[in-house]
């Protein structure tokens, strides 16, 4: 009787990290529509490619089909990788997201791990930018300004969001990208941010009985500003997932 009872927990232990690994190593794109009362209508849609958390992933190859021709640009959110992924690992997943449309950079928190001189070589080789705490503006025939900026990771002390919001200038519908969701404690509301995209926190990754360690990866809205916290697209410390799904994201910003 010890020994059936024995064998049925260590079958569903099994079977239940069986499941987690089948889960983290998944592909998801969300595809989310956010509309905007001072989005520019001479832009139309704007369409994003966002992804955030890669790690030790390869970036499927189906996410690259799908998504490919449908979207204007395509936002890394930090954490490309972390200690031990072989470079040559990182440069084929950069090589793909620039595949699908020009490309821009903020960094994470582990993209420090390695020498960030090997990182800035193979972004520079694929035509990535880098938003290290400074803004790329794009302008519409009528003169509407799309500005998109980027902070340095926070929990080094690197983030300067007043740096980035002096180079967008004044005015312009404004998208900051920041690894770490906390810069939301940073802005404020004349500083005319309309979204943040944000990763970092992975959902939580292991999510028991829905409780976890960080909030579920969500689109939510504080005043005029909406704020979209990825799960992300790879896990960290263990190759694991639970109740937090890996996502990528298609977001379509047009006006309300």
């Amino acid at each position: 009787m010890v020994f059936i009872f024995v064998f049925i927990i260590m079958s569903f232990a099994i079977g239940l990290i069986a499941y987690m690994y089948k889960l983290a190593h998944s592909d998801q794109v969300l595809y989310q529509e956010i509309s905007f009362a001072n989005f520019p209508d001479s832009f139309g849609e704007v369409k994003l490619f966002f992804i955030s958390d890669i790690h030790r992933r390869l970036l499927s190859e189906d996410i690259v089909s799908e998504v490919k021709g449908k979207v204007d640009l395509v936002i890394i959110g930090g954490d490309l990788l972390e200690k031990r992924v072989p470079i040559e690992r990182v440069e084929q997943n950069i090589k793909s997201l620039t595949e699908i449309g020009p490309t821009y950079f903020v960094w994470g928190n582990n993209d420090y791990e390695i020498n960030p001189r090997l990182l800035d070589a193979v972004l520079l080789k694929y035509g990535v930018k880098i938003l290290d705490n400074t803004a790329v503006s794009f302008e519409s025939e009528e003169g509407d300004r799309f500005v998109l900026l980027g902070i340095d990771d926070i929990s080094r002390k690197r983030a300067r969001l007043d740096l980035a919001l002096q180079d967008a200038g004044p005015g312009g519908f404004k998208v900051l990208v920041s690894h770490d969701p906390k810069i939301q404690k940073q802005i404020k509301r004349e500083d005319q941010i309309s979204l943040v995209l944000s990763g970092h926190t992975h959902g939580g990754q292991i999510r028991i009985f829905g409780f976890g360690p960080y909030e579920i990866g969500k689109l939510k809205r504080t005043g005029e500003t909406a704020i979209l916290v990825s799960n992300g697209y790879g896990t960290t410390s263990l190759p694991l997932r639970l109740g937090a799904s890996p996502e990528t994201h298609v977001i379509t910003l047009k006006r309300k």
